[in-house]
């Protein structure tokens, strides 16, 4: 089955779906969702019921449309699983250079966690494919601003952590390429129609927002 690359997916939609604590029963209806709004990359966080049967459904039913990963992810064996069942996304939550390292080498998309130009140069020189500057409520877009000026221009940057349509613009306009979207787009206990309308409020803010 061919797979959606992670280049593929950022031009179509660079929004990262962060699907915490979905269940596989329902992960295929809210990831046809995601899917029909838009977005081309959605990831399932180990700290899920059952993250790999999730991650496997999706890759099998989706991994043709979306790129499909893990989140959370805190060890490189964790990494070998996620890409075992399918996954092609590793999203971490901190800098370990030996998770990209070993995602890189099985042939996955590797976007690690980084809050300081150190830890940002430090990943790149593992072979990121891209950062999730993280928590972004600890840095704000001055400081993202500041960070975009020294790391490469190509490098793309996701912010993580309470982005609602509301707080995007200014991401943006300091130089997010993209954003991890938590609890603003799905939480526990939300239908696939719930997600489809939080889905097309971010897609139209980002749409909206970029033509200005």
């Amino acid at each position: 089955m061919n797979t959606v690359s992670f280049e593929q997916a950022l031009q179509r939609c660079p929004l990262i779906a962060i699907l915490r604590g979905v269940r596989p029963e329902e992960v295929l209806d809210i990831g046809e969702a995601l899917r029909t709004a838009g977005f081309a990359m959605v990831e399932v966080p180990l700290n899920s019921p059952q993250p790999l049967d999730s991650i496997r459904l999706l890759a099998q039913s989706l991994g043709g449309e979306l790129l499909v990963g893990a989140g959370t992810v805190l060890e490189s064996s964790q990494a070998e699983a996620v890409i075992q069942a399918g996954g092609r996304l590793i999203v971490m939550p901190h800098a370990d250079a030996s998770i990209v390292r070993r995602a890189k080498q099985l042939g996955a998309t590797a976007l690690p966690g980084f809050a300081t130009p150190t830890e940002a140069f430090a990943m790149l020189a593992a072979g990121a494919d891209g950062l999730k500057l993280f928590p972004a409520e600890a840095s704000p877009p001055a400081v993202l601003k500041a960070l975009r000026a020294v790391l490469p221009a190509t490098v793309p940057i996701f912010p993580v952590g309470s982005i609602t349509p509301h707080n995007m613009q200014p991401y943006l306009a300091a130089g997010a390429r993209g954003f991890g979207l938590g609890s603003a787009l799905y939480k526990p206990g939300m239908t696939a129609a719930q997600v489809a309308q939080a889905a097309h409020r971010f897609i139209d803010t980002l749409r909206a927002t970029l033509s200005v």
